[in-house]
């Protein structure tokens, strides 16, 4: 559709949101060129912030059924654009996309013809399926007993996780996989009995631990590798060590506020950090990539081949400009997608093929600009045609929006799910305002979900020893966000069986707090701690981080 791009080697442009300069090289119009997308107008930046309008973080909360009126829980928003179904009846029978169809209007914006059908067709409470007993969370696939948790795929028995897979009995995870019996992780793996730690692997009852692999009973430790009865790096005896061990007391709120300040000044100042956190990885730019393969400008993506400027996902080949797709290819220009193919401008649709401007349709092909279908092929806004009437509808749509400056663009800050305050947006880009979602017609919430109904938090008993199964009935408000919060049954349960004391944050910016540790999309220039050469890494200079190595360093002295 933009066939023939110039060739150029790079291309200097301004952004057309932020104003500030940025390149498209070569290899992004290669991909523009083999995708079908026009060379974009916006800063990588500014189109990540685009896309985030369509991915909701929310707040949990307690609604209806536009449908049935049955109780539902979501993280949809209290004031809603569109109707919401409860899950399974969005998957029946009960109702026909195509019943919301409607005729294009070649005299109006085709955007604000998306926009109303978008109004009318129902979306939803909750994404993700085969679950049980996880009704307090989102984006939750194949789990059981899972609570307040986010993009969580396997688990069983955790608690306000975010992005965690095949976990089990474990509370406050991000970014964790196949942990057990752990606790405050970030980044870790493949461990049990893991707590209080980061970006470590194969380990065994230990504490606050960072960067470490194949550990067992170690406690405030770094880098360290295959090693057992460790406490700051100091090697001890199996009797010297749980000798020790006993007088760190982690029933103590005060005390873990210490020892947790002790681990950050440990990351600043002792550990060395690795470039990026890339494994078995080649010929590629970015950050957390895992078997990749010439993938350039790409963050938090796994198994994926020749992409480009994309955050979160898997399983992708050949695409450009995504966030949150997985098992894509040749598509481009696109947010919360899975399995498209040669899927376009398109949000949270799972199995459409040649399509463009779709919003959650399923099993689809050779579609445009449409809502909610599902195995459905040649529909433009919800209306069924034929093969040939289709291709030259299309083509009369496509035609008007060029135009209008309209087609190739992403859609608009004014078809976003939700607030954008309430977004995805706020792991990423925790600064951003108001006035500049407001001036591209996005949505933003002005209510205040502070409360004052319980009490401070941090009146809590210091020690977990000190409390009564009674706390679980208290309402507390967290001291930072000033959220209200509960301890539930289960979470006392637990800190009482590890001895660990109560937390005093609200879960979600608990969550957020681990998160943004991950969502650093830019690198920054440093030497090498070992041979001083010059290299990009992934740590924002406030940060502090003294301690940086170059992958070869790092694998030398190291790994």
């Amino acid at each position: 559709m933009f066939g023939n791009l110039k060739m150029e080697k790079t291309q200097n442009k301004i952004c057309v949101d932020c104003k500030n300069e940025f390149e498209v090289d070569s290899g992004d119009l290669v991909l523009y060129e083999k995708v079908g997308l026009k060379v974009p107008e916006q800063c990588f930046f500014c189109r990540l912030k685009q896309y985030s309008a369509f991915w909701i973080f929310g707040k949990f909360r307690k609604g209806k059924s536009d449908l049935s009126g049955e109780g539902l829980i979501t993280v949809l928003p209290q004031k809603l654009r569109y109707p919401v179904y409860k899950s399974h009846e969005w998957w029946s029978d009960d109702w026909d996309p195509l019943s919301f169809g409607q005729d294009y209007d070649s005299s109006r914006s085709f955007f604000d013809q998306l926009k109303e059908l978008q109004e009318k067709v129902p979306r939803p409470h909750q994404f993700g399926k085969n679950n049980t007993n996880c009704d307090w969370c989102d984006d939750v696939w194949e789990s059981r007993n899972c609570y307040l948790s986010r993009a969580v795929f396997k688990c069983e028995n955790l608690n306000y996780g975010y992005r965690v897979v095949e976990s089990k009995d474990s509370f406050d995870l991000a970014l964790s996989f196949n942990l057990q019996n752990s606790y405050e992780c970030l980044g870790c793996h493949d461990s049990f009995n893991l707590n209080f730690s980061e970006n470590s692997k194969d380990c065994i009852d230990s504490y606050f631990l960072f960067d470490c692999r194949n550990c067992q009973n170690c406690f405030m430790c770094w880098n360290l590798r295959n090693k057992q009865y460790c406490i700051r790096n100091k090697q001890y005896s199996k009797e010297e060590y749980e000798k020790e061990l006993k007088n760190i007391r982690l029933d103590s709120y005060k005390n873990i506020q210490v020892l947790q300040l002790e681990f950050e000044n440990i990351l600043k100042n002792k550990s060395v950090h690795r470039e990026h956190f890339n494994l078995k990885t080649t010929s590629s730019v970015g950050n957390y990539l895992t078997n990749c393969d010439k993938c350039f400008n790409v963050f938090s993506y796994e198994n994926s081949q020749n992409c480009r400027n994309q955050l979160r996902g898997f399983d992708t080949k050949d695409c450009i400009d995504q966030l949150g797709c997985c098992f894509s290819e040749i598509s481009g220009d696109n947010s919360c997608n899975l399995s498209g193919y040669e899927l376009k401008h398109s949000i949270w649709s799972q199995e459409a093929k040649y399509s463009e401007y779709l919003d959650i349709c399923y099993e689809i092909e050779y579609c445009f600009g449409c809502v909610g279908l599902r195995k459905k092929k040649y529909c433009i806004l919800n209306k069924q045609y034929n093969k040939e009437e289709f291709e030259n509808l299309k083509n009369k749509i496509i035609f008007n929006m060029k135009e209008r400056g309209e087609y190739g663009k992403f859609l608009p800050y004014s078809m976003g799910l939700g607030d954008y305050n309430l977004s995805v947006a706020i792991v990423y880009f925790p600064d951003i305002k108001k006035e500049e979602i407001i001036s591209r017609n996005g949505y933003w919430s002005e209510e205040d979900l502070s409360s004052q109904d319980g009490i401070s938090s941090l009146k809590l008993l210091d020690s977990i020893l000190d409390t009564k199964p009674e706390v679980t009935s208290q309402a507390l408000i967290c001291p930072e966000t000033h959220f209200r919060f509960n301890i539930s049954q289960a979470e006392y349960e637990f800190h009482k069986r590890k001895n660990f004391a109560l937390p005093r944050l609200h879960f979600d910016l608990r969550m957020l707090k681990k998160a943004r540790k991950t969502a650093v999309l830019k690198s920054y220039p440093y030497k090498c701690f070992y041979c001083g050469k010059d290299i990009n890494a992934y740590y924002p200079p406030e940060w502090g981080y003294q301690k940086i190595a170059c992958e070869e360093c790092y694998k030398q002295n190291i790994a």
